[in-house]
Order: C-alpha cells, then structure tokens, then sequence
C-alpha cells in the first residue's frame, strides 16, 4: 500500500523548483497558480534567496504550488492516481497539497486558501514576538512537560525523537538555558509560533473564508495532522485545516496511522527529505522515496509499481462508506438499527474505542443502510469500512 506525502513550512530551499522547469507543462501550470494566488512561484521557487522565501505568506503558496505542479508530473493523468494511492498527507501546510490531491479542493481552492493562511499566519506572529525550536532526543513526555510548564506549547510532534516547541521568545530563550535530560535544543527560523493559540487571529480569518468554500469527499484515506485519524467527509477536512493553524501537528499519530494501514511504501513530494527521514526511523520496512528532481521520476514510478494499489474509497453515488477513524473496538450506538433502515444526516452509528481515545462516528450525509460490515465489539483498523449506505433520494437525483 502506498502512502504520498507533502512536507510542510522550512524544508523549502532556493532554487528547488529550477529543474522541474524543464518538465513540459510544469512552467506553465506554475504561471497558472501563480496569477490565482498573486505570487510568483516561478521567480520564488528559482531566483529568490533564503530570506526571501522563508516570508510565511511567500512560502506557504510556494510549497503548495510546487506539490500540486510536481504531482502531476508523478501522475500526468490524475484519475490513474486513484488506482495506485491508497493514503495521503501532509506535514502542516502540506495538508493543504494533500486536500488538493484527494479531490477535496480544487487547485485554484487551494492556492487562495493557502495565500489568506499565509498572509493571515504572518500577520498573527507579527503582534507579538514570538518564536519555535527543534528539540531532538530526550524523553518526550519530560520534553512536552518542561515545555508546558514554561508555558510553551509542543507544537509539532513529529516522531523519531523529534518535537517542536513554540511561544515566546522569553520562554523559549529560558527552555534552551536549561533544557530535558538528554535534548538538544536548536532554534528554528521562523516568523513566530505557528500551531499555537498566538495563531488564532488567523483562525478566525479562514474560518470566514471557508463558508464560502465547496468540498468533495476524500478519494482516499487521508490523514488528519490534528490525531492522525482517517477523515472521509470533505467539509470535517476543511474544518480540520482551519482548526490546524492554532493547534499542534501529530505527525507521529500519522505514521502510526500509516503503520496500522498496513502500508509498505512512501514518496514525499517536493521539497522533500524532512518527511522521509522521519518514516525512517518511525516506520522500519516502509519503503521510501524523496522525490526532489525529476530525475527521480523513474525511481518513483518503479516504487509505485510496486506498491501501489486502488485506493480504498469509491466516490460512485450509488452507495457510500462510513468508515474508521482510528484502530480499535467498535460499538455499535444503536443495535436495532439494520438492513434498509434510514439514517438521517450526521446520525451517529456508534463509537471506536482503544486505550488512548474514543471517538464518536456518524454517518456525515446520512442515506439507507444497505449492509453492516461490522459488528458492535468487532475490532477495526483506521480507514475499515464500517457500514455501506445508500445515498439519500435528494443526492441521487442531483
């Protein structure tokens, strides 16, 4: 089973974008989504220096526009996509790429959204001064203790021994003096502490955006940054990258949610490394590619014939799938419930427990139910179909 992902803000590099240039078409669509997003991802992703892109509200489009122009040249018919990824994500921003690729938001969707996150994240660090720092080794949960009570916020918990700590520059300069047993403290350099409560100004600017904003389901399991658990309704993804910029990334939920998928094989999409690195040392076995030049394409197609499968999820209007959203045991909410029964929307079918969480799933668009997969006490796996529905009369007819 193969996994792609999209990294997120800092594993941008100058010139990263130049030999994608001689790709045809690449150069183009990259003029393209530079006049939606009114940056210019050419002259960025070529000419500029490190200062330059390393301004939020440059590389955030930046990073989205090259993962959208460099997936098509991995996939130059994008429905074939479907029928060799099964799993997608991204680090922070890269959630964004990975909406885009599962059918959730169009390309130009995307590029506006990122261009107001940028712009609304950059104006947020601008109002206080404010900072994050890599801290690498140590114990986690001591790291995320010390953190907090200086009043720091782990705001990237990335797996492999790699967490991110964010807020004031006072804290973080006190956090660095006397760091965990064992961590080694590296500042980051960054315009202030993104996915933390500094970062709600921006909230509360795309949450105004996204009303405006139409989504499709998920055409395969993407993972969330906010638990890593497989999310398949289109409007709970929006929802979830709205919510993201205030709150921490759990990359290590992710992978663990790539692990319990069963998948075998991982391609991070330009600029890429950062993310590879960390599945190497988290997911031992997984296959894995950093897909940085296209002369690197013919690696990739190779590993994608190895490993890529259909993905799980069909988007056909006759039925629907509720699935998953984490591993665990599955109790039915209401066992009376059966074959050709109604769902109304957003009704609950039942709970996924595990040692860890429980959560609450519902049936996002209701419909008829044609058939229980499971049954209540069955244990499931992140992204297992759950119930098959019939859509609701009005969707048909649509």
């Amino acid at each position: 089973m193969l996994v792609v992902v999209a990294p997120g803000q800092g594993s941008q590099a100058p010139g990263f974008l130049a030999p994608w240039l001689e790709v045809p078409g690449v150069e183009a669509r990259l003029e393209w989504l530079s006049v939606v997003s009114g940056v210019d991802l050419v002259e960025h992703g070529t000419r500029s220096d490190a200062d330059t892109i390393r301004d939020t509200a440059i590389a955030q489009p930046l990073l989205v526009g090259a993962g959208l122009v460099t997936l098509l040249s991995l996939f130059p018919h994008p429905a074939e996509a479907f029928t060799r990824v099964a799993v997608g994500a991204g680090h922070s921003v890269g959630e964004i790429t990975a909406a885009a690729a599962a059918g959730v938001l169009t390309a130009e969707q995307a590029m506006v959204f990122v261009r107001e996150r940028g712009r609304a994240m950059a104006e947020a660090a601008a109002l206080t001064p404010t900072g994050m720092s890599a801290v690498l080794g140590g114990d986690a949960d001591e790291v995320v203790a010390a953190a907090t009570a200086l009043g720091l916020t782990a705001a990237n918990i990335n797996g492999a021994g790699q967490i991110v700590v964010a807020g004031t520059l006072e804290a973080l300069a006190a956090f660095t003096d006397a760091p965990p047993e064992k961590a080694r403290v590296r500042p980051l350099q960054v315009a202030g502490a993104f996915h933390t409560e500094f970062m709600s100004p921006a909230v509360d600017v795309l949450t105004r955006h996204s009303r405006s904003i139409s989504t499709h389901d998920p055409r395969i399991h993407l993972l969330s940054n906010a638990d890593g658990r497989v999310v398949h309704d289109g409007r709970d993804v929006l929802a979830r990258l709205v919510a993201q910029v205030s709150r921490p990334v759990r990359w290590d939920l992710c992978m663990a949610t790539m692990a319990d998928l069963g998948v075998t094989g991982l391609i991070e999409i330009p600029p890429a490394g950062t993310l590879t690195g960390l599945a190497k040392r988290a997911l031992p076995g997984v296959e894995t590619l950093a897909l940085n030049t296209p002369d690197d394409l013919d690696a990739a197609w190779a590993l994608v014939e190895r490993h890529g499968v259909p993905s799980p999820v069909d988007d056909a209007p006759t039925w629907r799938l509720v699935v998953a959203p984490m591993k665990g045991i599955f109790h039915r909410a209401d066992t009376a419930v059966g074959v050709g029964d109604p769902l109304p929307r957003s009704a609950q079918i039942g709970r996924v427990s595990n040692l860890r969480d429980t959560v609450e799933v519902t049936a996002p668009h209701g419909g008829t139910v044609v058939e229980w997969i499971v049954e209540d006490g069955d244990p499931v796996s992140p992204g297992q179909p759950l119930v098959r529905l019939h859509p609701r009369q009005e969707e048909v007819s649509a």
